[in-house]
């Protein structure tokens, strides 16, 4: 186990190494000028020359990348091109408000994807089978973005139950209903098709495990359904609702990015879109890194658990 978690990390590592330099490459090949968000008209040659040495901008590239990363593992982030704020508090606010709304997107994902599989699952052929099957056909093809804008049409602009943007602060005066009330609709949107990749997963499991000897041995040993559900079901489902949550925690945090610019939410993904913009180098470096960081360590989490769970997952080649 130890051995098997050590070459993990590395593994992470050398990811988030990979993942560092080919941000770094295309935030620094990206045209325009790094400088243009600032008041450098009235500058002379000297004072420009002076400022492109101030952010290292006159360093060969690979100069300048290994500086920004050792920065970057120590918490000096730099400071924006464009605003000449501190990235750090350009960064972590708002993705503290991505991690909310990301999280509210798991647990939705988790619960109802896991609640419709297994009805779905334990009432093969049902009415209710078929219904949220056909949601799934349907709905599993469909973009978040265009999703986002149905829920803000039905919710928000038709019926007016919910809002469909105006969050500014997670710590504003509204509290933590006004807070619910925003995040309802981007953490549906957000969710919508992890959450029917995790149904379709846990029917199929169910569905498996209910044809399987042992379950046949144990109804024909007169053991009620709900003892044989409550001992055996949810064991051997749990490897599979961990697996596919931990796979779909990457198209749920990309997801987030999108409907996040539907729902005018506050998050890193409407500050990465204005970094671009601006060519704000540090900052877009910044932000791909978090939810680079955040995306590895939940697959490590994952795979540590799982191999935690069921140690036979380990093979010879996923701990070389």
């Amino acid at each position: 186990m130890i051995r098997y978690a050590v070459a993990r990390v590395a593994s992470a590592v050398l990811v988030l190494l990979g993942v560092s330099a080919v941000v770094f490459a295309v935030a620094d090949a990206t045209p325009g000028d790094p400088l243009a968000g600032q008041d450098t008209q009235n500058m002379t040659e000297e004072q420009l020359a002076g400022l492109r040495a101030a952010y290292g901008l006159d360093r060969p590239p690979v100069e300048r990348y290994l500086a920004w990363l050792g920065q970057f593992a120590i918490g000096n982030w730099g400071t924006s091109l464009s605003g000449g704020r501190p990235v750090t508090s350009l960064v972590l606010e708002p993705f503290a408000n991505t991690l909310v709304l990301t999280v509210a997107a798991v647990l939705l994902c988790l619960v109802f994807g896991t609640l419709i599989g297994a009805v779905a699952g334990f009432r093969q052929g049902s009415v209710a089978d078929r219904i949220s099957m056909g949601v799934v056909q349907i709905g599993h093809n469909a973009p978040t973005y265009w999703f986002g804008v149905v829920l803000v049409g039905v919710f928000a602009l038709w019926l007016g139950w919910l809002p469909a943007s105006g969050m500014r602060d997670l710590r504003g005066d509204g509290g933590v209903v006004d807070l619910l009330r925003h995040l309802a609709l981007p953490a549906v949107a957000a969710s919508f098709g992890s959450m029917l990749i995790l149904a379709r997963l846990v029917r199929s499991k169910i569905i498996d495990i209910s044809h399987a000897d042992y379950i046949r041995l144990f109804r024909s040993l007169g053991i009620s359904p709900a003892r044989i559900r409550a001992r055996h079901y949810g064991r051997n489902t749990l490897p599979t609702v961990i697996t596919i949550t931990g796979l779909q925690i990457g198209a749920l945090m990309s997801g987030v990015l999108f409907v996040e610019k539907v729902f005018v939410w506050p998050g890193i993904g409407t500050q990465l879109f204005n970094a671009i913009a601006a060519k704000d180098f540090l900052v877009i470096q910044a932000g791909v890194m978090l939810v680079a960081v955040t995306f590895v360590t939940v697959n490590l989490i994952t795979d540590l658990t799982l191999d935690a769970l069921n140690p036979r997952l380990r093979t010879p080649r996923r701990t070389a």
